[in-house]
């Protein structure tokens, strides 16, 4: 599961069968990786197209995979303090893997970066984003941004063009309403940090990702003007009705299907809900459309997320397996069979994307989003997610802070303030993730 995307609490539970130390035999060094939930079809893809093959070319390692649900982090977190827990560690991502770092948990991979090449395959930012005090600890599974969904067969018919500016954004929003439908497809019913979401893109959408850097690294503070107006922007459009009656009561799946469904005229979400485009386009007979979140400069924002990554366990007795393992994710072969299986859970790092071929059955809208994301990155032109970015306890408040602006409890100014000092302590701390230099 990508850290933004909620996955089923009935799949929780749901594991391949794990070999036993004894069934292996003693010549064989286990490799165990925890992740977190997947259906059924998708444990099955994992098994095929990694655990399979992975352990037919080593046959002196067994590799195993345990689904261990939605409580994977916690379940991580006590193992790892006892020195225990899997060799491969999954984190929900950087602000994670900081906090493991700094307590000795992980394993540096610099030397394994050089030996496998990863310093040559990956895009340069991703192994910046995995650093703690100049060393390598992680790598990113995933990357992912942000942008609107819409139904572009509803578009076409209504005469309306997807948004490049935030004024024609709003005016969109507003047309949507008088046709009866909601302006944004939204909810947080199943997963509270949806809210995140939307903070994020008005971060960059409104304050500008310089603006953005600047607070994190500590150059102005998040009480700044510009981050005032990107909030303000946020509730302005939340008190409009943008967001519909009923945020709270819908699912993030349910809230996406009103898009499909002509229920909705956009979804502003992640890349990750390719997996629901897949589904519900299909079924409502109409095409997909995705634009990268407008700003107030007029070009798209893209805003950079981790969606989760993979380190080391400092504690493993075959680091060697794990890293092969690794290896062989980090590879377009890997990249192409899983992306044809499961879109926008496996948008791995790699730096060139020419010898990836994706399935067929695969929207080539998808394609397309994440060859467009891959060269922005490349260039420098992003910018930058809360859950990606921000220390965990900030992270934390920045979700429920925000609920109280928007039902009129607290005062922006009051939000940011509190924001600010959490923050100011988790940096004090060193819990503020590796923030790469921008590209001038």
């Amino acid at each position: 599961m990508e850290r933004r995307l909620f996955m089923k609490a009935a799949l929780a539970g749901a594991s391949l069968p794990l070999l036993t130390r004894l069934a292996l035999g003693q010549d064989k060094k286990p490799i165990t990786f925890w992740y977190e939930s997947a259906s059924p079809a998708n444990q099955d893809n994992l098994k095929k197209l990694l655990i399979d093959p992975f352990n037919a070319a080593h046959p002196d390692s067994e590799l195993s995979i345990d689904f261990r649900g939605s409580d994977l982090d916690k379940q991580m977190r006590i193992a790892m303090l006892s020195g225990g827990g899997p060799d491969i560690v999954f984190t929900a991502g950087p602000s994670y893997v900081a906090s493991m770092a700094q307590a000795g948990q992980l394993l540096s991979l610099d030397d394994y970066a050089q030996k496998l090449g990863w310093n040559d395959r990956l895009l340069p930012l991703f192994l910046d984003l995995g650093k703690y005090n100049g060393k390598l600890y992680a790598l990113a599974k995933t990357y992912e941004t942000l942008g609107l969904f819409y139904n572009k067969t509803m578009f076409d018919k209504n005469g309306w063009k997807a948004p490049t500016t935030i004024p024609e954004l709003e005016a969109l929003a507003e047309e949507a309403k008088k046709a009866g439908l909601v302006p944004f497809g939204a909810g947080n019913a199943d997963w509270r940090p949806t809210n995140e979401w939307y903070v994020s893109i008005v971060l960059n959408s409104i304050a500008g990702p310089d603006n953005v850097y600047k607070a994190l690294t500590g150059a102005i503070p998040w009480t700044d003007p510009s981050i005032v107006a990107a909030i303000d922007k946020l509730n302005e459009w939340w008190q409009k009705g943008y967001f519909g009656p009923n945020y709270f009561s819908l699912t993030t799946e349910q809230a996406f299907a009103q898009v499909p469904q002509g229920q909705a005229a956009m979804a502003p979400v992640g890349t990750w809900a390719f997996s629901n485009v897949a589904t519900y386009f299909p079924q409502n007979n109409v095409e997909p459309g995705f634009v990268g979140f407008p700003s107030a400069s007029g070009d798209p924002v893209y805003a950079l997320g981790i969606g989760s990554t993979f380190s080391i366990n400092a504690q493993s007795q075959n680091a060697d397996g794990a890293a092969a393992v690794l290896d062989m994710i980090f590879q377009p072969k890997f990249y192409s069979e899983m992306n044809s299986v499961w879109q926008g859970e496996w948008n791995l790092p790699l730096k060139d994307l020419s010898g990836v071929k994706i399935g067929g059955n695969v929207t080539p809208l998808y394609e397309e989003v994440m060859k467009t994301l891959s060269t922005a990155v490349g260039d420098g032109r992003y910018g930058y997610t809360s859950w990606t970015f921000l220390p965990p306890a900030t992270d934390t408040y920045l979700v429920s802070g925000m609920e109280e602006v928007w039902l009129n409890k607290i005062k922006t100014a009051d939000y940011l303030k509190k924001w600010n000092d959490i923050f100011k302590q988790e940096k004090d701390q060193g819990k503020v993730p590796a923030i790469p230099p921008r590209a001038n």
